[in-house]
């Protein structure tokens, strides 16, 4: 028999108006607890999820305290379990989770079990939002045509996808051509409160990309993570999570009529980021935040990542409901979810006195202080007011080589490079622009700004301006709706005929697929040293990223981003020079084509329909041609092709048996890498471009790929082989064994060869030996990567020894079955003496509770004492069943 639920006193039903009722829910205020009315809203979700799931294994009667005393022990940075409602996965993370559950299914079935048991326990959205090479731009038929490349480069993923979406239960597989993820997610997956077999909850989620956050916007919790946590959560596990400080950001007053949501989101941003937000929530409240549109709410939840906060959260009010029938939501569902919310007390009526809640710490911003704005040439924080952009263009441009400067002389910043575009006569300048794109789900959730691009560009063919041939333009919006509403205004006509054709539905320029430059724009840039401009509607400009040959890239707003490309420049006072010459030969100025905030609102008003969510959504599920043409079998098995360069069988489970092997120590372990501070995940995951001479090019040559074909490690991340080949094989590598020199290779101690760290790896690995990485503080910083845990444990790397390690990947390497240790406060490898070409031996008793201090001893005879990291007794467990997987099968063998 279940065990009764610690919460059930506080289980009541929600009843309907007219008689009935929605559903049952836990009912916070039925606790009687002061302290949960002064609660962040984002943290009531955390408390709701931790009494809904309380089985006191999992989360504990404490934990669910520690959250209700949250503005006493979130400043002790104590840990608490975490149950998203769903899973969100993107189609290049999502694979290797797909491929992880497949692999699990064939292993319960060899163990004798019932393999269809292996499903996610909770609901899973995987939207293929395939990223757009611009290959072809400025054409009526560039979606279809850069949509046919996609499926040439990326047949064989989205086909193993499909089978996933047939094979599995709770798993919803968005095809690709619908849009960009996280705005699918806004207008389509989102639930805001959950209805499961009549109980109701919070609508929360964990995205394997960054910019999940853009969820928050909607009121629903939500924030990117890597794919172990996301794999675990969706087989029901808990994830391990700092309880965060809240940053309460109080909104007055509202934006200047041609002040748009970019130039907002730019300005919150830069405030953030001088505040220091990395790890917490931030949580917006205040009259000025309901004069805030839905859209200008997601834009500005969507750059959490730039400003470095795990959220940007806004809570439910009239606005999101309001926005929930916009995109075609029921009005039951909108009934109910007001309803709920009210209920639990996780509604803000703005008709009613607010009461005071309690922040980690404040910020506020009267709207009507931003400027309209841009940010670059480097970085997203660097906030340039439009005003003052000629006088900074100057300044980056005598200013030394850094975030904010060229170093140009002053000799060679007029210069002026002519040559010949396909027969016409063209030059370039430095800031000469040369990409413009209207990009990414930043902006293009947002029709305020989608429809002021399209009015920016009417107004500019009316008066007889054209953007310059040799500028590279493009336009993706983030779902086909903006196409519906683009189209029913009249204003994409004009964005065609300024170049601005729609380009395909997903990631594309601010991800660095620009595609190339003509070969006569590129040449010219680079035999002339030009510093030529990129101006996009993304959110990430960081160098190198937009294309290489734009070093100064310029984040901006929709109608801004057509307003440059007109201009041609971003050497240019918009308040007093002239953007171009009209037809009637007089200047033609940034005010004459820029629109005002009541001819947006009309257009708005009269363009963006629910009609149009909801046929395109609908259309969802009968996918598109290329989509409906891709054959899959009809199997809940998946058959492997053991020739596939890009999904493979895992190992993991191979030799797993039914008995859990328990807690293991090393012995006589090898170090394989011996590093100092600040080993982030990038370091060690598999990233990027396939180097030609490494392990992996070897591996795909032999199996007769093209080096033109090889693809990325992002692409490949469904193949074990590629990936464990790709670990630690960054470039900048910085390996002590290798006395200064940078790059991905290791001593292989034995016999003192220098060799990539996969071959030494291979080399200890069949001769049977294990091997320890020795590292110094955070080690695993960065962004939480899958790959970072799983390709260590793949080269058979048993344990890692460390001054510290970053929160996720210390919990993500327990879960993948390798042993966490800290150095005692005031050690490490140094200060003991150690060179790591010793070999290791670490003792674990059988009997090993979380944060136990182990002896290590080396075969010199040295002997010093770690702190085993599994903070948890759910960590314990997983690690004595070689990792959360093993856990699982094992788990729902005896169900």
């Amino acid at each position: 028999m279940a065990p009764e639920h610690p919460f059930k006193g506080i289980f009541t039903s929600l009843p309907k108006p007219g008689g009935g009722e929605f559903g049952k829910f836990y009912s916070l205020p039925a606790l009687n607890d002061p302290r949960i009315d002064k609660l962040p809203y984002s943290i009531k979700i955390l408390l709701e999820s931790a009494i809904r799931n309380c089985d006191n294994f999992h989360v504990t009667k404490d934990d669910v305290e520690k959250i209700i005393d949250w503005e006493n022990s979130a400043p002790k940075l104590v840990e608490i379990p975490f149950k998203p409602a769903r899973v969100l996965l993107q189609d290049f993370t999502g694979v290797p989770a797909v491929v992880d559950l497949a692999s699990m299914r064939d292993a319960m079935a060899r163990l004798g079990g019932d393999s269809n048991k292996i499903n996610p326990l909770i609901p899973v959205d995987l939207v293929i939002d395939h990223s757009v090479q611009v290959d072809v731009a400025r054409s009526e038929n560039a979606v279809q045509a850069n949509m046919e490349l996609e499926f040439q480069r990326n047949k064989e993923r989205f086909a193993f996808l499909k089978w996933g979406s047939t094979a599995f239960q709770n798993m919803l597989v968005v095809p690709p051509g619908s849009g960009i993820v996280h705005q699918v997610n806004l207008e389509y997956l989102g639930r805001v409160v959950f209805n499961t077999d009549g109980v109701l909850y919070p609508d929360s989620v964990v995205g394997t990309d960054s910019h999940t956050t853009m969820i928050d916007g909607l009121g629903v919790a939500g924030w990117g993570v890597g794919g172990i946590e996301a794999e675990a959560a969706m087989l029901g596990q808990p994830m391990s999570m700092v309880l965060p400080g809240v940053v309460g950001f109080k909104l007055s007053g509202k934006l200047h009529d041609g002040v748009t949501a970019t130039d907002l989101v730019l300005t919150v941003t830069q405030m953030l980021r001088k505040h220091g937000v990395v790890g917490k929530f931030v949580e917006f409240y205040g009259d000025g935040m309901g004069k805030l549109s839905l859209a200008d709410r997601a834009t500005i939840a969507n750059m959490s990542p730039e400003y470095g906060a795990t959220m940007g959260f806004f809570p439910v009010d009239h606005v999101t409901l309001q926005y929930l029938k916009l995109t075609g939501r029921s009005d039951e569902t909108v009934a109910r979810i007001e309803a709920y919310l009210r209920a639990n007390k996780m509604f803000v009526d703005h008709n009613e006195p607010q009461i005071e809640r309690v922040y980690s710490s404040y910020l506020q911003l009267d709207l009507a202080d931003v400027v309209p704005c841009i940010s670059g040439p480097k970085r997203p924080h660097d906030r340039v007011p439009l005003k003052e952009m000629k006088a900074d263009w100057h300044a980056c441009l005598n200013n030394k080589v850094g975030f904010k400067g060229f170093a140009v002389p002053k000799e060679a910043q007029d210069k002026v490079a002519k040559f010949s575009f396909h027969g016409q006569p063209a030059e370039l300048k430095h800031g000469s622009v040369v990409i413009a794109a209207i990009t990414s789900c930043t902006n293009t959730s947002n029709p305020s700004v989608m429809l002021g691009a399209g009015l920016v560009a009417k107004k500019a063919c009316e008066l007889g301006l054209k953007v310059k041939p040799w500028i590279k333009t493009s336009l993706a919006p983030g779902s086909g709706v903006v196409t519906k509403y683009l189209l029913q205004s009249g204003l994409q006509k004009y964005l065609n005929e300024q170049g601005f054709n729609i380009v395909g539905y997903g990631c594309t320029t601010c991800i660095g697929n620009s595609g190339d430059l003509d070969e006569s724009v590129g040449s010219v840039i680079t035999e002339n040293d030009i510093l030529a401009a990129a101006v996009l509607s993304g959110n990430r400009n960081f160098e190198g990223r937009v294309h290489p040959l734009t070093r100064a890239n310029y984040l901006a707003s929709p109608p801004l981003v057509v307003a440059y490309a007109l201009a041609g420049t971003v050497n240019i006072d918009f308040d007093k020079e002239p953007i171009g010459t009209g037809k009637d030969g007089k200047s033609v100025f940034f005010r004459d084509i820029w629109p005002t905030a009541e001819e947006i609102a009309e257009v708005v008003q009269s363009s963006v329909l629910p009609a149009m969510f909801k046929t395109t959504y609908e259309s969802i599920t009968k996918g598109n041609p290329m989509w409906n043409q891709l054959s899959v079998p009809a199997t809940t098995s998946y058959s492997w092709d053991p020739c596939s360069t890009y999904i493979h069988d895992p190992p993991y489970f191979k030799s797993m048996t039914m008995n859990p092997p328990g807690a293991h120590g090393v012995k006589d372990a090898y170090c394989l890498l011996n590093f100092g501070d600040s080993i982030t995940t990038d370091h060690i995951s598999p990233a990027g471009s396939i180097q030609k001479d490494s392990p992996t090019a070897k591996y795909l040559l032999e199996r007769g790929v093209d080096r033109k074909d090889f693809n990325s490690y992002g692409s490949r991340r469904g193949n074990d082989e590629v990936m464990a080949r790709g670990t630690f094989a960054n470039i900048r590598l910085v390996n002590k064994f290798l006395n200064g020199e940078v790059g991905p290779k290791t001593v292989h101690i034995p016999t003192g060869e220098k060799l990539p760290v996969f071959d030494a790896a291979m080399r200890y690995k069949n001769a049977g030996l294990d091997t320890i990485i020795l590292a110094g503080a955070e080690y695993g910083s960065g962004s939480s990567r899958d790959w970072a845990a799983k390709g260590p444990m793949l080269l058979g790397v048993k344990a890692v020894i460390a001054k510290s390690f970053e929160r996720i990947h210390r919990s993500n390497l327990a879960g993948m079955g390798i042993i966490p240790l800290c150095f005692k406060a005031g050690q490490d490898a140094d200060t003991l003496g150690l060179t790591g070409h010793e070999r290791y031996t670490i003792d674990l008793p059988s009997e090993i509770r979380p944060g136990q201090d182990v002896t290590v001893t080396t075969d010199n005879g040295k002997s010093f004492t770690c702190t085993v990291r599994f903070d948890t007794e759910v960590e314990l467990e997983y690690f004595n069943h070689g990792g959360i997987l093993p856990y699982v099968i094992r788990s729902l063998m005896k169900q």
